[in-house]
């Protein structure tokens, strides 16, 4: 007859293969539904960067005035976020992240219907509202389902999805940009099938996810329980160097969340710096068409998954987070500094290579705040960090578009950005993580 010690040993053995069985699970159910959430949400955000011709010369929207609308969904977007994330606690991610995806989508096709500067601002301003709490929302909805070992893996795979709508987006909004009818131009009819596409994927996420693992019934009871209790476990290890319960105000008296916030906005600033001004740049390489624009436009985003797959494998062999961030963005620094030298072509090639690095520090970045913050107010605080961060959405491309206007060219914001990254490498060193890396706020 077995002991009951022999059943602990048992239970204890068997325990880890039924978390490693869970998370398995967890993986191949939600993440290909982020992956391809991420890459609707990406193309809607970013479409604007083949249409600016068009704008121009069918609405009369300038350069200025394209970096400034551009730019303005990320202000919707950082006034929305924490409120947005906030709710999800609240409401679940299930529905709450179905709410987000079904406005979004209205409000990328409203995008169709642009007739002035005032209606291009507005509708980039509700664009980025309807937006906000998306990223944040995904990001801890990992801190709920997976154990702090499998969350930096999943957010690479996660964030694939923004390299591979960059690659989607040229060639899908190029073609688009082909149609002429129905008495609507091009760039109108990308906006509304591409809006409407996220519409109508919002039904899927309705009925496939689950907010937290005990409503999953495709787990099996003892799955749902290992992958509760791990992360259950982990939230009491970070507990016991915070007992006390803290608000998200409290904890922003940490300087940690500042220097989280002021790296990730060196990242973003970076990114839809090349982002929205990318397509320009391919433009004066040569005569080419919006399909060819798109096509070339891939390219860097390309190259950018193969680095963050193989930035994240180097980060979980060799564990310094810190350390493999600080040389992701030294590269990317050293990719936009080069872009500054050289005609369009040598800037083309500078910038796939700065892809390798922006693209890589931003999947290495989010496993710091999440191993170092508080679960009972880290919905809150991500989304924070988020929307700060995402403030060199807004920077980016309103200097950018300032910079062409006066002066015809974009060289000085190339280097600005080059500077910051390099400067992002060196603050890095200064953040923590881990549940006993940072002190009580006080």
């Amino acid at each position: 007859m077995e002991t009951p010690q022999q059943a602990a040993s048992a239970t204890g053995a068997a325990a880890p293969t039924v978390l490693q069985e869970a998370v398995a699970k967890i993986k191949q159910r939600v993440l290909p539904l982020f992956v391809i959430m991420f890459i609707v949400n990406y193309i809607d955000r970013v479409n604007i960067g083949f249409v600016r011709s068009h704008l121009a010369t069918d609405v009369g929207i300038g350069t200025a005035a394209y970096g400034l609308g551009a730019g303005l969904f990320f202000v919707g977007y950082a006034i929305f976020e924490v409120p947005s994330n906030l709710l999800l606690q609240r409401f679940g991610a299930k529905a709450w992240l179905t709410r987000i995806m079904a406005t979004w989508g209205l409000a990328a096709t409203a995008m169709a219907f642009v007739n002035s500067e005032t209606t291009f601002y507005v509708l980039r301003f509700l664009l980025g509202a309807a937006e906000a709490g998306f990223f944040p929302g995904v990001i801890y909805y990992f801190t709920q389902w997976l154990p702090a070992s499998e969350r930096g893996r999943a957010m690479a795979i996660f964030l694939s999805g923004s390299a591979l709508a960059s690659i989607l987006s040229g060639p899908i909004s190029g073609g688009l940009l082909q149609i002429d009818g129905g008495g609507l131009h091009g760039w109108q009819w990308m906006f509304i099938i591409e809006g409407m596409a996220s519409v109508l994927l919002c039904g899927f996420v309705w009925f496939w996810l689950d907010s937290l693992p005990a409503d999953a019934k495709w787990l099996t009871a003892q799955e749902r329980s290992a992958i509760t209790r791990a992360i259950v476990d982990e939230q009491a290890e970070r507990m016991k160097h915070k007992p006390a319960q803290v608000s998200a105000l409290q904890l922003l008296r940490d300087p940690q969340i500042l220097i989280f916030c002021f790296i990730y906005f060196s990242i973003s600033l970076t990114i839809y710096g090349a982002t929205f001004w990318l397509p320009s740049i391919i433009r004066k390489m040569g005569s080419f068409s919006d399909l060819q624009v798109g096509l070339f436009n891939s390219i860097p985003w390309l190259i950018s998954i193969v680095a963050m797959y193989a930035f994240a494998a180097l980060a979980a062999r060799f564990r310094h987070q810190q350390g493999w961030a600080a040389t992701a963005l030294v590269i990317a620094a050293a990719g936009m500094f080069a872009s500054t030298f050289g005609n369009s072509v040598y800037a083309f090639v500078s910038i796939c290579f700065a892809a390798v690095g922006f693209k890589a520090a931003s999947s290495l970045f989010w496993p710091l705040p999440q191993a170092y913050l508080d679960a009972r107010i880290a919905a809150g605080v991500i989304a924070l960090i988020n929307s700060i961060g995402n403030l060199g959405g807004f920077v980016a491309p309103t200097a950018f578009g300032f910079l062409e206007q006066r002066t015809g060219s974009i060289q000085g914001g190339l280097m600005g950005l080059a500077i910051t990254s390099l400067v992002a490498a060196g603050v890095v060193f200064l953040a923590r993580s881990g549940p006993g890396a940072s002190r009580r706020p006080r």
